[in-house]
């Protein structure tokens, strides 16, 4: 066995002479296997059951009044920012603007979570 530079670590490639991932050339540097950690499936699975289930930083249970929050706050300065006089310097209209815009992006995230759309 013989293992491609451009390889993941975990996957072996078995091959003549030829790159599986460059099948027309014979250009890559072939590496021997030694340098590469090979874990057995059965010590993965215990690796696996080991660890800690997945606790998500903030709870499920706020995630509808966050989102609410949020995009509610978006609302409010999308329509200030319709509202503001047009200047040479935009630096105010260009704050609002992010703010709103980071405000939304975050409440569009809460609510498809709060949906069960885990992105």
């Amino acid at each position: 066995m013989k293992l491609c530079r451009n390889a993941t670590v975990a996957r072996l490639i078995r091959v003549d002479d030829t790159c599986l991932f460059h099948p027309r050339s014979r250009h890559c540097a072939w590496r021997s296997p030694p340098a590469l950690i090979i874990m057995e499936y059965d010590a993965l699975k215990t690796l696996h059951s080991s660890l800690p289930p997945f606790a998500p930083h903030i709870p499920v249970g706020v995630l509808p009044v966050l989102a609410l929050v949020l995009l509610s706050t978006t609302f409010v300065l999308a329509f200030y920012f319709s509202t503001l006089p047009k200047s040479t310097i935009p630096a105010k209209e260009v704050a609002v603007a992010s703010t709103a815009s980071v405000l939304g992006g975050f409440g569009v995230v809460a609510l498809f979570c709060t949906a069960g759309v885990y992105v």
